[in-house]
Parts: C-alpha cells; structure tokens; sequence
C-alpha cells in the first residue's frame, strides 16, 4: 500500500524496537501507517558474520561528533554511539538481553535524593503500571524463563559466570530473561549456539522487528515502508499541529508528507536532532523545547569489560553471545559510593572486537600471548546505571554537516563522578570472581561508543520537567509522540530493549483508545 503524500497520514519515523512494534500494533488495529526509515533493507541472509564487514554494513555511519571529557570524545570522536542504519534498527545486532527494570530505578529522584550534578526526576508511571505491557512484551519477543518459554542449555560462558558467582556467594545469577528462542515459536527457529550473532542473528532466532514484527505489519497491506528516507524537518500548522515531515530520499531529492499523527522512535540522539532541526517561531530553539529538555539528560549506561584467561578451555565464542547475568549488585547502596547499581554479565567477543576494546596502549608479548589464548578466555560486561546530568545532551554541531548540508548531532557528555567509582568497584568484583576459578590474567577495558542511547526527550508529569507525558505524547504539541530510548527519565541499570517495547505497546493502546 501507498499513500499519497498529500494524505494526512499517521507517521512513524524509524523502524527498531519502539517504531517497528508501535506500526505492527497500530496496523493490526486497521490504520494505515507510512514509516521512513533511513536505512536500507538487509535480509538476515545477507548479512556477513565477520566483525568488521558487518560493521561496515549495518552501523549508523553519518557523521557524528563527540565532544566532552568522556572516553568516545578522546578515541572515536566522530562514533559515539554504535547503532544500526537499517530497517529493524538496532534490534539487529542487540544481544537479545530482556530484564525489567526495578521499582526503585522508576523512583530515582525519590529513593536517591538529591544528588549533586545530576537531573534525577522520577518515571510518571510505576513499575506496577506497567506490568501488564512488559507481560506482552515478553510473550511477543520469546522471552525466555517467562510465561512458560524455556531458558537456553547453559554454554560454557556462563557456567564459568555461574561458579565464580557460588564461590563468591553471590545469589542471584541466571541464564534466563533472553528474547532468542529456545525452541520454534512465532515462525521463527530455535537457536543453534552458532555463537558470533552481535552483527545478527542469520537464522533470525533471535527477536528484532525485521524478522517479527515489520513482516506482519506489511502482510497487513496498511504498511507503507519507505528506506532510504531521512527526516530532515517538520512543519507546524497554524494550530501548533503537525502539518508534515520533510525527509530526503538516498539520492538527496526532498519529499513532503502531510501528517495527522507523528511518532519519533529514530534513536535518543536522531531524535532529538530533528526536533531540533525543526526550529520555527513557534519554537525557535526546537521543535516541543520551550522548556529546554529536547537533546537533555542523555544517557549510556556505564560500562566497563573484564576479561580473563582462566585454566582451562572455556570457548566463549560458541552459544549466546550475552548467555547470563549476575544481578547481586543491581540494588542502590550508597555504601558504595554511588547511587543505583549494575549488572555483571556475561559475553563473548570476536578476537578483533576484543584486542580492540581491551588492548589499550599495551601491544607486547604479555598482551599477545592473552590473545593467543583465546579459547582460554572467559568475559564481563558491566551494564549500570548511568546519572542524568542536564549537560549531557545533544546539540546541533556548528562545523560538521551531513550530506544534505545540516548540522550533525554534537553527542556532549561529562561523567558524573559515580561512573568511575561504579567502574572501579565492577573491576574490584570480577578481579575477585575470576581469581576464585584460578586466573592467571585479567584484562578491562570500556567500550567507547554507546550502543544505548537514552534520556534527550524524557517523560514528566509536569511539561517544566521533560519534554513528553507518561505516554509519550509532547506536552507542547498534541499530535506528536515519541517511541523510544528518548522518553527514559533514568537509565535504570537493565538493557532497555524490553522497557521500549513496552512503552510501545502501551502506547499504541493509548493512541488507539484515546487519542485515534
């Protein structure tokens, strides 16, 4: 199906976890629907399981600048942020991780408190609230360990997490809560353990909104899908309405589509880059930014990676990329010397991904022979909870343009002085999980550019606090929602696929009920 572009139509800008589900939803009700998603269409079948070529062919490579005392500022100053240009978005190459959040992580500003040089405020929904969309959720995306789906066999990988997490009394560890399959559902296969699926899952085991979602959304006839297409600008009616959405196609050729209903889900930072670039006298500073929160309190999660060459074979590399997780440090305990808390788990690295993220400046014999042993080597990904801080944010950057000749997004952050005492503690637990199996070497290193990209558009009860309702519809502008990463008000320490679905699902309820 096609619409016309002068048809005022509901729009839906980008196609990952918040725009693929909100389109199949909304067209399953019987709306029609056109979605513009930068990117082109990649089939799992084309998709290449090299590092580097996947890279090359998947990732959001448009100019970009990092600025700030953060690591991506220093070292990939032009990649701050690792996230896919595709249809599927970054449900591509995600690692299938699906934990809800805690109820305290949705009262940060309450449970915390004040905390110098942060932005906390809390959700304006519960946790209890939205039970019942995480329920669909999971059932939609095959969570594992969730209403009667079964786990995965346990690999090698996270048999090495769970005995170190026994011999260090640590309780909490799992190898559930994971939206691959364990076995066929949906249409879709079981996974094999193949192993080296960051750049996506071949048989499409693994849950994203290509394989899931968009398909069903298009068998519907109500999906207009159009790649290769770029928003660049919306216009406003006299009402303060959404009249259109500009975008380019992939040959740089302008196109205008009338709009009744706008929902953004391009990414936290793309996000907040259109509605800036959608400056008006209505707006001068940004399209729904009287307040100034549009492009504010961006988030990564704090990471940090520990590796460790243990006695024996281990062979990471064979299963579940992310097969596990230690949830023992997920609480707040300001003993620690932070607020909030983190999650240890489990993951496998290509030999090239590795030497890159935790080489460093050291390229002699101690670090190759680590490397040589690579069978031998077993892995940790630190995922905590990041503090929002109202100078993170995302500007429009004065020098570096697009290819259309418009600002890029400046992605500023300056960590919050927790991050390091978090990363250092992190560092302190895996050093004393590894050495209790017999390590004989240990390696960290933090990932540079950020593959959760949260907080530029957040959630508030009060319009003065953020810049959407609970729902995700602006304060400012009533025909214009937001569907993704942008609405967190708080990190939480929890991957933050699953939360984005939900809201999503939630959302198009709300629309559905309410507002269509």
């Amino acid at each position: 199906m096609r619409v016309g572009t002068d048809e005022a139509a509901i729009v839906i800008v980008g196609s990952g976890a918040g725009g693929g589900t909100l389109a199949e939803r909304l067209v399953a009700a019987g709306k029609n629907v056109v979605m513009l998603e930068a990117g082109e269409r990649i089939e799992a079948g084309d998709w290449f399981q090299d590092d580097l070529k996947a890279f090359a062919q998947l990732s959001w490579l448009d100019s970009r600048v990092a600025s700030g005392s953060y690591l991506a500022a220093r070292v990939a100053p032009t990649m701050p942020a690792w996230i896919v240009k595709a249809v599927g978005g970054s449900t591509l190459h995600w690692n299938g991780l699906a934990y809800r959040p805690q109820a305290h992580e949705l009262r940060a500003r309450t449970v915390y408190g004040v905390v110098d040089g942060a932005s906390l405020v809390d959700w304006p929904v519960s946790l209890e609230e939205l039970e019942p969309w995480y329920g669909r959720a999971e059932r939609r995306m095959g969570v594992t360990g969730t209403h009667g789906i079964a786990p995965h066999p346990p690999s090698s990988s996270f048999k090495v997490l769970r005995a170190a997490a026994e011999r260090c009394g640590y309780r909490r560890v799992s190898n559930a809560h994971i939206a691959i399959n364990s076995a066929p559902r949906d249409g879709r296969p079981a996974c094999l353990q193949m192993g080296f699926c960051n750049q996506g899952c071949k048989i499409n085991a693994k849950w994203s909104t290509l394989a899931a979602d968009i398909p069903r959304a298009e068998a519907s006839g109500r999906l207009d899908l159009r790649t290769g297409a770029q928003a660049v600008h919306i216009e406003l009616d006299r009402r303060g309405r959404v009249e259109a959405i500009i975008y380019r196609d992939r040959e740089g050729g302008e196109h205008r589509q009338r709009v009744a209903w706008l929902f953004l889900a391009c990414n936290a930072i793309e996000t907040a880059r259109l509605l800036l670039l959608s400056e008006s006298p209505a707006f001068p500073d940004g399209l729904a930014n009287t307040h100034g929160h549009v492009g504010r309190h961006y988030m990564r999660h704090i990471n940090a990676l520990a590796f460790a060459r243990m006695p024996g074979p281990v062979n990471m590399h064979r299963g579940i990329v992310t097969p596990g997780t230690i949830f023992d440090e997920d609480g707040h305990d300001p003993a620690r010397g932070f607020a909030g808390g983190y999650l240890m788990e489990a993951v496998a690295m290509a030999p090239i991904s590795l030497a890159m993220l935790i080489g460093g400046n050291d390229w002699g014999k101690d670090f190759t022979d680590f490397m040589a042993s690579y069978d031998h080597l077993a892995g940790m990904l630190m995922n905590g909870e990041e503090m929002p801080r109202p100078g993170n944010r995302i500007t429009l950057d004065a020098a570096v343009r697009d290819r259309f000749g418009l600002p890029v997004a400046n992605v500023h952050v300056d960590e919050h002085p927790y991050s390091d005492v978090m990363r250092a503690h992190f560092r302190r637990r895996a050093g004393e999980l590894y050495s209790s199996l017999g390590a004989d070497a240990i390696r960290f290193g933090i990932p540079p550019s950020a593959t959760h990209n949260l907080g530029t558009a957040r959630m508030s009860r009060l319009p003065r606090d953020g810049v959407t309702d609970a729902f995700g519809r602006s304060h400012e502008v009533p025909n214009l929602l937001i569907g993704d990463g942008s609405l967190f008000p708080t990190s939480t320490a929890e991957n933050p696929t699953l939360t984005i679905v939900a809201l999503a699902l939630r959302q198009a309820d709300y629309f559905l009920r309410e507002l269509a």
